[in-house]
């Protein structure tokens, strides 16, 4: 990480990761509001840990974000709105900022579940894909964004961690290789549910959207949506 940026908060990298999702799932609606942008930061699927942040939390991480480059704030409209910086600030391609928004919004993931998650950010080909970016993420000569953590004996894949809030405390590694124990079935189910509930709330919020817009036509047609 460049020695410039300090490390940042969890509210901070949630503002960081949501404001990334939004970019790609929903674009018709960024750059985000604040109202918005809290709403993506407590939302209850797709996102570990859940959080409860209010206007006032969200409100001070944007302007710590922002005073390090990485929110560009517009007012071309009747609110305020946000979008990141993520690509331009710590020099990355749009591939390492898909998994780092989903490290961000999710935690600790092997690579074969970054390459599930990121597939609303950015489709990787293959596992082999996300460990290449994940490797050049580590070695990055301006310092990792990415650690590997310690593998638990007898789970298959290692987890990696972002550090942009930091490295890694000693009860922090503990945590996270007892996290990496072999997953059952019905927590794989329970994941795949989660998965699926975040796309419904994508496919809501754009679908909404598009019923306004076309309102809007046919207000200015003078069509009834009845006829």
């Amino acid at each position: 990480m460049p020695v410039s940026l300090p490390p940042l908060s969890l509210l901070e990298t949630r503002v960081l990761g949501v404001l990334s999702e939004k970019q790609r799932t929903v674009p018709d609606t960024y750059p985000l509001t604040l109202n918005a942008l809290v709403a993506g930061c407590n939302q209850k699927t797709s996102r570990d840990p859940v959080m409860d942040a209010s206007e006032a939390d969200v409100q001070a991480a944007l302007d710590e974000l922002r005073s390090h480059s990485l929110i560009i704030e517009s007012s071309g409209g009747r609110v305020p709105r946000y979008a990141h910086n993520i690509e331009r600030v710590l020099q990355v391609p749009t591939q390492s900022t898909a998994i780092l928004t989903a490290l961000m919004l999710r935690g600790p993931q092997t690579a074969g579940e970054l390459r599930i998650n990121c597939d609303r950010l950015h489709r990787f080909a293959d596992i082999s894909a996300v460990e290449a970016f994940l490797a050049e993420l580590s070695e990055r000569s301006a310092g990792a964004l990415v650690q590997e953590l310690p593998r638990q004996p007898g789970s298959r894949e290692n987890r990696w961690m972002h550090l942009l809030s930091g490295a890694p405390s000693a009860e922090m590694l503990q945590a996270a290789a007892s996290a990496s124990a072999p997953v059952s079935q019905s927590s794989q189910v329970v994941s795949v549910v989660d998965a699926m509930g975040g796309r419904v709330t994508e496919l809501e919020a754009e679908v909404a959207q598009l019923k306004k817009k076309l309102a809007q036509l046919c207000q200015e047609l003078g069509v009834s949506l009845d006829d």
